[in-house]
């Protein structure tokens, strides 16, 4: 693996935003309203209670004083007060909706639900004319998930727009604190925190709840006699009952398995998360689909075997469950499952890569399965997904403006690219990159180095020389002096939505190799902020270990060679430890520091890198995200009112199930397609003009610029400018040694001490056990792991 949104449309009616907001469903009887509103109110008080308590203490009030002196002794305006409470409104509606949702299922196995709950909702949403009983998962399911899903947009877009000098601080010892530390470092599931644990074992117990009250109720219903009148063993019944069972099961888990690798989702940034760090929440919740999955098929070939029915494997039935449709599916999930194996996925990590297109197969087959009724249960994760995964499309059918490239003796290169200067992004975010010369097919994700606070038109990232992809480029650019022109095109950048750093006193970054990537931004990023806003920078520790002494080139990326005052601000209190582990001096080809660039002739078919919805990205993709799913209600709609209707009148007997659902499937499609492409075209239009004019401007400069010049360096020279100077002084080089993590981390004074690590597991694994040792109340831990 190469290392690396017009605001939403109002609800038909505001009774039915109320009905799903609150109560999601009202529930059949008034007891269990009130218990609704009881556990939704009670919350709020508790909160309130808890806020005047915390305005008594005194320990309080010192670190609002504390707080208020960090953010330069302003208090908040009327406009931030505005701003906080949306905030704090949408993001109550969306946990209210979601916990309904997860209330739904926890009801779904048990009889009430059955009986008297199930009944009741088919009556208020399934017998409608123009959605027919497709309704209720639709209204049940579907619905509230994409509210949640604009809600969390809105949520984003305040959250962005939040004033630069306001900071909240860590404290020592908090329980935030201790829930987001280490709790498992060495295992299966990897480094895992105390909450990641306490929300897996929830989600498991939903899962055990639901498979248990199933079986309890459907085996209670099989006697000798009932059996017997379908021709079967007590043993068949039962076995059969528990298949259909493990396939809900595994329905609940997939209803999940697409929103950790939805990118540009508005679920995982408006939780804290970010792509790359939810890659093994995807991880688990696909081993536990594909087992429960396999389990289900293999129950059913059991059954159809012991009853000589083994001919309903080849069975479509285009009024129900179509057996040889999940079978696809099943199959297809099982390639994808099998090169997920590690030794295969790191070895052969195309074939890894490729087989997961196979996700298209999986679930078009899993929906013709199952019926479309029924996968609006799980289709609200892959809706999302869907969204994410065309707008990405439409930005990798363009062309990006490629500056220049740094080819560092590491066997380290430095892509420069043109951004447009509205295009803001956090640090440790990353963007996927492709070039066409060298693969058509493969896009591989890079970690980004530049900050958009210090580089406002400049985008940077590092490629180290690994795998085959990454050796084929940097052979292209080292044998050559002279490259016109390469074509690249990108997805991205993707990242969290907020990275306050500011809120420690002191910050810690441990790194191997190339793993210090992510920690250049971070420096950059802070480096920008001491040079515009009024506030404390925390003291930044940088612990790199390298195997080779060429590699030491790589601090050279840690300062900018433009955006930089003539030295570095006072504020910045930097000290760097770089461990060289295999060589016990400086080599030859370290000293000589020697860096090859190579500049790129603009044209006019490349663009600035841009987010392809413009700068009020979350705005549009809440747009999307409501308008595209208002059309596919629409139009469903009229073909179930004017089409559907008159044939079956609702009694899903006459109409064929299968070409409903792939009806359903297409206008999901042509929806989704529509309104993204639409607000593609609409942000090109406004902003596309801007960012041609930025391409033109730039010049490209000739090799023997001026030093003095942003861009005036010579094809070849050393890096001597006096900020990197300034850096060299604050550097220790330690040659054939390796560095004493528990030593270096617990030596860092702070009351508060942010813990970034990005590396081989090893550190990864020694850095989590350090900080969760409690050797250190201050340690704040954090893992910046690239493993796709």
């Amino acid at each position: 693996m190469e290392h690396a949104t017009s605001l939403l449309h109002p609800i038909p009616t505001q009774n039915s935003l109320f009905i799903y907001t609150l109560s999601l469903p009202l529930l059949p009887s008034k007891q269990a309203n009130s218990i609704l509103l009881t556990k939704a109110i009670v919350p709020i008080l508790i909160s309130l209670a808890s806020e005047r308590e915390r305005d008594r203490n005194p320990e309080r009030k010192e670190r609002m004083e504390i707080e208020k002196s960090n953010n330069g002794g302003s208090n908040p305006s009327a406009g931030e007060e505005f701003k906080d409470m949306i905030k704090g409104v949408t993001k109550f509606l969306m946990m209210v909706i979601f916990l309904g949702t997860i209330m739904l299922w926890i009801m779904m196995p048990t009889l009430t639900y059955r009986t008297k709950w199930l009944p009741h909702l088919r009556i208020k949403f399934g017998t409608s004319t123009y959605f027919g009983a497709t309704g209720t998962t639709l209204f049940m399911y579907m619905f509230p998930m994409m509210v949640v899903a604009c809600l969390g947009c809105v949520y984003l877009h305040f959250k962005n727009r939040k004033s630069p000098h306001h900071i909240d601080r860590e404290t020592k010892g908090g329980v935030w604190s201790k829930l987001r530390k280490p709790m498992l470092v060495k295992g299966p599931l990897g480094i895992v925190s105390v909450t990641e644990i306490t929300f897996l074992a929830m989600f498991v117990a939903l899962l055990l709840w639901c498979f248990i009250t199933y079986l309890r109720n459907s085996f209670a219903t099989i006697t000798p006699k009932s059996a017997a009148a379908h021709d079967e063993s007590l043993w068949q019944a039962k076995l059969e009952s528990a298949a259909l069972r493990l396939g809900l099961i595994g329905n609940i888990c997939l209803a999940f398995l697409f929103l950790p690798v939805a990118r540009g989702s508005s679920l995982l940034p408006a939780m804290g998360l970010t792509s790359e760090s939810s890659i093994k929440y995807h991880i688990w919740l696909g081993h536990m689909v594909m087992a429960l999955f396999t389990v289900h098929g293999l129950c059913y070939i059991i059954y159809w075997a012991s009853m000589h029915e083994i001919s309903q494997m080849i069975m479509w039935d285009t009024k129900g469950v179509s057996n040889l449709a999940g079978e696809i599916a099943l199959a297809a999930g099982l390639v994808m499952w099998a090169t997920t194996y590690p030794k295969i996925r790191r070895r052969f990590f195309e074939v890894f890569f490729y087989t997961h297109y196979l996700y298209i197969v999986f679930m078009l087959f899993f929906v013709l399965h199952v019926g479309i009724s029924f996968s609006f249960i799980a289709l609200p994760g892959f809706y999302i997904f869907l969204v994410d995964r065309f707008l990405r499309f439409l930005q990798s059918r363009e062309n990006v403006r490629l500056l220049a490239a740094r080819i560092l003796p590491s066997d380290t290169m430095e892509l420069t690219f043109s951004k447009n200067s509205k295009l803001v992004y956090s640090p440790t975010s990353i963007m996927f990159v492709n070039i066409p010369s060298i693969s058509k097919l493969q896009w591989h994700p890079f970690t980004i180095t530049s900050s958009s606070k210090l580089e406002p038109e400049k985008l940077s990232i590092v490629i180290k020389k690994e795998g085959k992809w990454s050796t084929k480029l940097h052979q292209r650019l080292s044998s050559s002096d002279q490259i016109d022109r390469l074509a690249v095109s990108v997805e991205g950048p993707y990242g969290p939505a907020s990275a306050d750093f500011l809120r420690h006193e002191a910050l810690v970054m441990v790194c191997g190799g190339s793993g210090i990537t992510p920690f250049i931004s971070v420096i950059r990023d802070l480096i920008a902020t001491s040079q515009k806003e009024t506030c404390k920078i925390p003291k930044i520790t940088l612990i790199c270990a390298f195997k080779k002494s060429s590699e030491i080139s790589m601090l050279d990326l840690v300062l900018p060679l433009s955006g930089l005052e003539t030295e570095l601000s006072s504020d910045i209190n930097i000290k760097i430890e770089a461990f060289i582990t295999r060589d016990n001096d400086a080599g030859d080809e370290a000293k000589a520091g020697k860096i090859k660039t190579l500049w790129f002739k603009p044209s006019l078919s490349d663009q600035s890198i841009s987010s392809i919805l413009g700068p009020n990205s979350w705005l549009w993709l809440g747009a999307i995200l409501a308008s595209s799913f208002l059309i596919f209600m629409i139009i469903i709609g009229i073909i179930t009112r004017y089409y559907i209707y008159p044939i079956d009148h609702n009694t899903n007997k006459i109409y064929s199930l299968t070409s409903k659902t792939i009806i359903y499937i297409l206008v999901i499609s042509v929806s989704i397609m529509a309104t993204c492409s639409a607000a593609m075209l609409w942000n090109k239009k406004k902003y596309g003009k801007v960012e041609s004019k930025q391409v033109q401007n730039v010049d490209r400069p000739s090799p023997t610029s001026s030093p003095t010049s942003s861009w005036g360096y010579n094809s070849l020279r050393e890096i001597e400018s006096t900020p990197q100077e300034s850096l060299v002084q604050r550097t220790n080089l330690h040659f054939g040694e390796r560095p004493n993590l528990k030593k270096l981390l617990l030596d860092v004074e702070g009351s508060s001490v942010g813990v970034l690590v990005c590396g081989p597991k090893k550190m990864r694994q020694k850095v989590a056990e350090i900080c969760s040792s409690g050797l250190a109340e201050n340690l704040h831990f954090e893992s910046i792991s690239f493993s796709w």
